[in-house]
């Protein structure tokens, strides 16, 4: 679902393109909800966007959208209601609009709800599952992945053999992992079952496969990682591959941002 457009039409067309001043293309689209970026350049080069009638295929080309005319396959640009849903993601589908490999995508989730573009807010990995938030709202997502100032993020973690306590100690220190030092804001056994076990740990921020990383280092492989919870935003009962919307009181309580320590009640997997 790459946009929403109106159908264009207006005293814009037909007339001269401005390109001194304004906002890039790429950039008109981000802003709008209606793709990403790097999902608008490939609509731009491929032709598929007009402005003022003329088909534009320079991404970086500024224009004033007050005073011209943006359409995408001949329907007028205009902009979205912000959308704000969380989903519940199955391992196996990967984060992005589109997979080269061909692989599902997060969007197989929002399927019939009738929504204009959302993009995920970060990403999990294709082997992690569990809560993920998807928004048109770049400035909303921007403060929720801010490293300063965004929700801590709570993941319970099932492992192939039991850690000991200072094995829980040291993910909280940090491991070093090619020059990169990596750390938990908190570790914590939930529960352990022989050989393997379920750990809770909470990230304050947000790097690539991290957790992952993190345990690796200590020799700890990870048989499953589900995210749990956003600042004070819980998976809940949210079956697995649904999406919903977001409350309003769920979006005032994201939006202020800064580590969240809400207790989380453990689901049940299956």
């Amino acid at each position: 679902m790459p946009r929403r457009p109106d159908k264009a039409a207006g005293p814009a067309a037909g007339r001269p393109v401005r390109k001194a001043t304004g906002t890039s293309l790429n950039r008109i689209f981000s802003k709008l909800g209606i793709a990403s970026r790097s999902e608008a350049d490939r609509l731009i080069r491929a032709g598929r966007v007009t402005v003022n009638g003329r088909c534009i295929t320079d991404p970086e080309l500024r224009v004033d959208m007050e005073a011209v005319t943006v359409a995408l396959d001949g329907e007028r640009l205009s902009a979205e209601a912000p959308v704000y849903l969380m989903v519940n993601k199955p391992r196996g589908l990967v984060t992005t609009l589109s997979d080269p490999e061909g692989r599902e995508t997060i969007y197989r989730c929002l399927e019939g709800m009738d929504l204009p573009h959302v993009s995920p807010v970060g990403r999990l990995d294709k082997a992690s599952e569990g809560l993920i938030l998807m928004t048109n709202d770049t400035l909303f997502a921007q403060a929720l992945l801010d490293p300063q100032t965004g929700p801590q993020k709570l993941y319970h973690v099932q492992v192939d053999r039991v850690p000991d306590a200072q094995e829980l100690a040291r993910m909280v220190r940090g491991v070093e992992d090619r020059g990169d030092l990596l750390s938990a804001a908190s570790a914590i056994m939930l529960r352990s079952g022989g050989r393997t076990a379920w750990l809770e740990i909470a990230l304050d921020e947000g790097r690539n496969r991290q957790i992952r990383r993190l345990l690796g280092a200590l020799d700890i492989d990870v048989l499953r990682l589900v995210r749990v919870a956003i600042g004070p935003l819980a998976l809940g009962t949210l079956g697995k591959g649904e999406a919903r919307h977001l409350t309003s009181g769920e979006r005032a309580a994201l939006g202020i941002g800064g580590n969240s320590s809400h207790p989380i009640r453990e689901p049940e997997f299956r």
